[in-house]
């Protein structure tokens, strides 16, 4: 039998770099419906100050300023919903904050997930209880602290009849597989690549629905030599990000030869959907549900079916914001002081409750 039933904002500003999610999610034990999304924009200023931090040019100074920026942003992007919608904030039991993750390391001598953005400047100027600061606890448990979204998948896709994986394509992509035992990791880059080539020779965010790419060629060396890189043959648990995936590991595939621009976009999305793919195909699934802004993707979308030509693939309702969803949900969790189901996806020696509650 259910119980009462909350509202819950969540908030996730992922690896892409596009824009901050937010949503009003109604939960209880065993549902959580969408009632309301905004997508609040990410000014080009602070993006590329973040991109100049992950690049590794940085001070003490900027990071506190970047986490001071972020929390303002997250508080902008929180009055807008409610603002829209009309919404009394006593109304809202918690926010579930990601924060903007700069850096993610759980397999180093000194592991740890670095995710920015104050959640004390969100709670003081909303007067809102946050959650926030999810994944460092289950990397203190020996865990990756990533993919989250596995989880929230087997919550609310787990009364499926059919043998399904659910695909998330972010600016890093992961995949979940819900059998008996839930598995879940993430595949290799989504759109952080093509994001960041498309920019830097169209001058434009994102190549909207693969346009550019289709007008090039697949570059068979190049991608050959970018699947073999090691991650994509690590066996899970494991977790990625820009600290891998960025400009140097392009640049470093692209020495040595001249390469038409174009060609090296529809490489790159060649990449991500055989990268996905691969991960698809090792599993005995009948359907792929798609997430994320990846599934907006309509040449992408068409590359992944070519290429797993015996599995449905389909876009999971309310796609773009399944993240930000996630994360109203692990707020909710942490309000009840419920351990989350994780341990068998990231490696963690157990299942834990998560985040930091900020009142």
């Amino acid at each position: 039998m259910s119980g009462k039933r909350d509202l819950y904002i969540g908030i996730m500003s992922g690896t892409s770099l596009d824009g901050v999610d937010v949503v009003l999610c109604e939960i209880d034990t065993s549902s959580c419906t969408l009632i309301s999304s905004l997508e609040y924009p990410l000014s080009l200023e602070l993006k590329a100050d973040i991109l100049t931090m992950i690049e590794g040019k940085s001070t003490l100074e900027a990071v506190g300023q970047i986490d001071h920026r972020l929390g303002l942003l997250f508080t902008q992007a929180v009055g807008a919903l409610l603002i829209r919608e009309n919404i009394e904030v006593s109304s809202i039991k918690a926010i579930g904050l990601h924060g903007q993750t700069l850096w993610h390391e759980p397999t180093g001598e000194y592991p740890f997930s670095m995710q920015l953005g104050d959640p004390n400047i969100l709670t003081a100027k909303t007067g809102i209880p946050v959650v926030a600061d999810f994944r460092r606890k289950d990397v203190a448990l020996g865990g990756q602290g990533a993919p989250f979204a596995p989880a929230f998948h087997e919550f609310i896709f787990g009364n499926i009849n059919s043998f399904v994986s659910i695909v998330n394509i972010g600016g890093i992509a992961n995949i979940s597989i819900l059998d008996e035992k839930l598995i879940g990791y993430d595949t290799g880059c989504g759109n952080v690549l093509l994001d960041m080539w498309i920019a830097a020779h169209q001058g434009v965010s994102y190549d909207e629905d693969g346009e550019w790419a289709k007008s090039g060629s697949i570059d068979y060396g190049l991608l050959d030599s970018m699947m073999s890189d090691d991650y994509f043959a690590q066996p899970y648990p494991k977790s990625t990000g820009r600290e891998k995936f960025n400009k140097a590991w392009l640049q470093s595939c692209l020495v040595g030869k001249t390469h038409n621009p174009e060609d090296v976009q529809r490489t790159l999305l060649e990449l991500t959907a055989l990268s996905i793919s691969n991960e698809v195909l090792r599993f005995n699934r009948d359907v792929v549900l798609l997430c994320g802004g990846g599934a907006k993707n309509s040449f992408l979308v068409e590359r992944i079916k070519a290429l797993t030509p015996n599995v449905e693939v389909t876009i999971a309702q309310n796609a773009d914001y399944i993240e930000a969803m996630t994360f109203a949900w692990l707020a909710y969790k942490r309000v009840h002081k419920e351990i989350v189901n994780l341990k068998d996806v990231t490696g963690a020696s157990d299942n834990a409750i998560l985040g930091g509650l900020y009142e």
